[in-house]
């Protein structure tokens, strides 16, 4: 009796130490904290903190939600965060239109985004003479939706009126509360709450213009030379991650996390996971569409005249270095 009285004093006592153990890893000071910025919390960086992947890095997230770019850009330049996550064009625009140097160090996610509006629109066409909302007039998703509209011979503040209002969630709401605002991009799951509640799909941005760089990392160029260790430990963990957010083998989890925060039906997130599955929304290891960035200069020069027309090379905003040690660090 005495023998098992030990023994079990022995897992309890070893269960507490892991316990302990497991606190003060969570409250070592050797965790560096990273400062990031969203317009909404990003499933890898929900999925990182839940499952322990910041602290097994050594970093610690503090991560604030902002309901617009405008509002991302400013607290990423005046030094509030550290580390943007948004549209791959914001960050383009903070070197040529801000002059803040950041620069691009990952990538995350493709563009899955679909032109939606009111019932009574049935065709691009029919969005002359409306009023169309986006985050912001000249970046990211307002730049497809102005080439979206020109291929139909569209012209903005011609042919129709941008109206911004903020992130793609507060798009949906104002299109439900003023039915004025006849269209507008918006990217899953926010499309499919807009078309289960009867608005309407003018098609997707892959199909319209082609790929795109959508959501990625970047941060202020000095800040990741000073932090070169504590980016590579974030962006490894995120990218873990992301590999768990698309193995097959985590299909019922990502379901009922999409369906807890997004709040969504089994339906909804059936269709959402569906998405994810493709790998087209969220890329594999959080990679960085070249192709697909490439694409955003092309349309940058295009729509909004940026360097006469001419894209630059995407050298200039993108450096791979701290992603590709990330990925080493990654077991």
């Amino acid at each position: 009796m005495l023998s098992v009285i030990h023994r079990v004093m022995n897992v309890v006592a070893i269960a507490t130490l892991l316990a302990i153990s497991a606190l003060t890893l969570a409250q070592s000071p050797d965790l560096q904290t990273i400062h990031v910025i969203a317009l909404y919390p990003h499933l890898p960086i929900v999925i990182a903190k839940e499952h322990g992947l910041f602290a097994k890095y050594g970093v610690n997230v503090e991560i604030e939600t902002v309901p617009s770019s405008d509002a991302l850009r400013e607290e990423l330049a005046n030094g509030k965060a550290d580390l943007a996550h948004a549209a791959a064009d914001n960050a383009v625009a903070m070197v040529e239109t801000a002059k803040v140097d950041v620069v691009l160090v990952m990538g995350g996610e493709g563009s899955t985004n679909e032109l939606i509006a009111q019932p009574e629109i049935h065709s691009v066409a029919d969005l002359r003479g409306k009023t169309v909302i986006v985050d912001a007039p000249n970046t990211a998703y307002a730049l497809q939706l102005k080439k979206i509209l020109l291929l139909s011979g569209l012209k903005a503040g011609k042919d129709y009126e941008i109206k911004p209002i903020g992130g793609t969630p507060l798009r949906l709401q104002a299109m439900r509360d003023h039915k004025e605002y006849a269209a507008s991009i918006l990217g899953p799951p926010i499309s499919i709450l807009a078309k289960s509640s009867g608005f309407v799909s003018l098609g997707t941005t892959p199909e319209l213009i082609g790929p795109y760089q959508a959501t990625g990392a970047f941060v202020r160029r000095t800040w990741g030379h000073d932090h070169a260790e504590t980016l590579e430990r974030y962006l490894a963990a995120y990218a873990e991650a992301q590999r768990w957010l698309l193995d097959p083998a985590n299909k019922s989890d990502v379901l009922a996390l999409v369906k807890k925060q997004w709040h969504l039906s089994d339906d909804q997130a059936n269709e959402t996971y569906a998405i994810i599955a493709g790998h087209v929304w969220y890329e594999p290891d959080a990679r960085f569409d070249l192709e697909g960035f490439k694409n955003v200069l092309k349309l940058r020069a295009e729509i909004e005249g940026q360097w006469d027309g001419q894209p630059p090379s995407p050298d200039k905003y993108f450096d791979p270095t701290y992603y590709q040690q990330a990925l080493a660090k990654i077991k």
